[in-house]
């Protein structure tokens, strides 16, 4: 059986003593704020995987694109080509820079998950 120190005697722990009864109120209320925030975590890397599977769409559509181009019938002089590449190109541009914007928006997102969970 362990007796109580006697506060009056050791004036470090008497100093220490509010410190150590935050700290313990924090540790017994569990691990649920960590939760909280993993989870605020985890929503955020969802969001940047489903940004990320956009991007790769487009990027597959535009491959596509290309490909149904050179299976045409009818033979597509220079010019036509290049208007089809310049076409497919600002698509893909566009869809990057989406991609780019959703990432910075992101972080924004994430500070703001994790203070509501707060």
């Amino acid at each position: 059986m362990t007796k109580p120190k006697d506060t009056k005697a050791n004036p470090a722990l008497a100093a220490a003593q509010p410190m150590m009864e935050w700290w313990q109120k924090q540790f017994t209320q569990g691990t649920t704020p960590m939760a909280r925030m993993q989870l605020a975590w985890m929503e955020s890397m969802a969001d940047a995987m489903q940004f990320e599977a956009q991007f790769l769409q487009a990027l597959a559509e535009s491959s596509q694109k290309i490909a149904q181009s050179f299976e045409g019938e009818a033979p597509q002089t220079p010019a036509e080509m290049q208007e089809r590449y310049q076409q497919l190109i600002t698509e893909v541009t566009e869809a990057q820079m989406e991609r780019m914007q959703k990432a910075a928006e992101l972080s924004h997102d994430f500070r703001k998950r994790l203070w509501e969970e707060i």
